[in-house]
């Protein structure tokens, strides 16, 4: 049985990854996996120390793999996940100012990451916590430093919610994933 592809959502806060998510999963007919990081902080509150962030990457990982075992039991092609540890890295260098070896030692990584630009209003939802204009391009900066860091694929997708699908399915085609 073939695992599927992992089309990862990443960037900062307020940038439309959940509401793609969505989108995407259905238009593919397949999982998304949720942003662990959202579940934890809604459970334990937004502020979060190196301890949190190691956990919240172990409960990413355990929830991608039972997503993408299900969906490859489906014969789905690929699954999309809300972000993964990679963004709990760009967590790390925001809130926390500096890298943690526990993250820099995950390497299952996706194939391919769609970064969500910071070109669409922030919106408050009660667990974010970056509403500058500073601090989302600081956020954001970051979250394209840790895929180059990475060297993984990559593209990124802005403008509004329909040239953001838009933009998704054809990178996602161009990939050879689906």
């Amino acid at each position: 049985m073939k695992r599927p592809a992992n089309v990862v959502l990443h960037g900062p806060e307020s940038t439309g990854k959940s509401t793609l998510g969505a989108r995407l999963a259905a238009h593919y007919g397949t999982r998304l996996i949720p942003e662990y990081g959202r579940l934890y902080c809604e459970v334990r509150g937004s502020e979060t120390d190196a301890d949190d962030l190691v956990s919240i990457m172990h409960g990413h990982v355990a929830l991608t793999e039972a997503a993408r075992d299900d969906a490859a039991a489906q014969g789905a092609r690929l699954v999309v996940s809300d972000t993964d540890p990679l963004m709990t890295a760009a967590w790390a260098m925001m809130g926390l100012g500096h890298r943690l070896s526990a993250l820099d030692a995950f390497t299952d990584v996706g194939d391919l990451y769609l970064l969500m630009a910071d070109d669409i209003p922030w919106v408050d939802d009660g667990v974010r916590l970056h509403r500058t204009p500073q601090a989302r391009a600081r956020f954001m900066d970051l979250s394209r430093e840790e895929l180059e860091r990475r060297s993984v694929p990559w593209v990124l997708v802005s403008g509004d919610a329909e040239q953001r699908f838009a933009a998704a399915v054809a990178a996602i085609a161009s990939a050879g994933i689906a």
